[in-house]
């Protein structure tokens, strides 16, 4: 089976970690060889390093500092862990929770072969409650200033006060970006409370993607 290899990357809040998060998950869950991995470098209040050990009851290698080995720098930023470097080298899946933002996206030049590597894809997670994407030329002009993206994932919310009508105008925005941009939208990321009133797929036909929320327990 090919491997899969996904970087998630987006403005600050758009949802990538939790994406990323459950993508690796899911994963696991199929029997498949998971690494996930944290490039995020820049660190406003959410890291994965509070959830590693929780992720790796389920079979899953995350490469990410102990919580215990670093103190939290804030937006001064972060020191990549040496192994993670090399990481797209390790067998089996690898799913890249990348820092937000045009910082984000240089993360990739540290990482050894992402720029030659045939099966990496680069998924740009939208929330149009975020203020640089919250209509369809914000998402085009910052999907442009990050560079590649291989795909649009629509995760449209507003917190505890999500409801269905924004998260299908959340779809349609992100379409319409995604046809201006000339990339697929890869999916629509729900919550799992609210997922049953969608359905398997959104107002624009792309297929939903089941959220539990595991960020809320890593706040820094």
């Amino acid at each position: 089976m090919p491997r899969v290899i996904e970087a998630y990357i987006g403005e600050y809040a758009s949802g990538k970690s939790e994406n990323a998060v459950n993508r690796a998950l899911e994963l696991a869950g199929r029997g498949r060889q998971v690494n996930l991995v944290d490039l995020d470098l820049v660190e406003p209040c959410y890291t994965l390093r509070p959830l590693k050990r929780r992720i790796e009851e389920k079979g899953i290698t995350v490469l990410a500092w102990e919580t215990g080995e670093m103190i939290g720098l804030g937006e001064i930023g972060n020191l990549l862990r040496p192994e993670v470097r090399f990481c797209l080298h390790r067998p089996g899946d690898v799913i890249l929770d990348v820092g937000y933002g045009v910082f984000g996206a240089q993360v990739f030049n540290l990482i050894e072969g992402a720029d030659r590597n045939p099966d990496l894809k680069v998924y740009v997670v939208i929330n149009i409650a975020r203020p640089l994407t919250a209509t369809v030329p914000d998402v085009v002009a910052h999907v442009r200033e990050l560079g590649r993206a291989d795909g649009l994932i629509n995760n449209s919310h507003l917190g505890d006060e999500t409801n269905i009508e924004f998260i299908q105008e959340g779809a349609r925005i992100v379409d319409e970006a995604a046809r201006i941009l000339g990339i697929p939208v890869v999916a629509t990321s729900v919550l799992e409370d609210l997922a049953p009133l969608i359905g398997d797929r959104d107002c624009r036909g792309h297929p939903v993607r089941v959220l539990k929320r595991f960020m809320p327990r890593a706040f820094w």
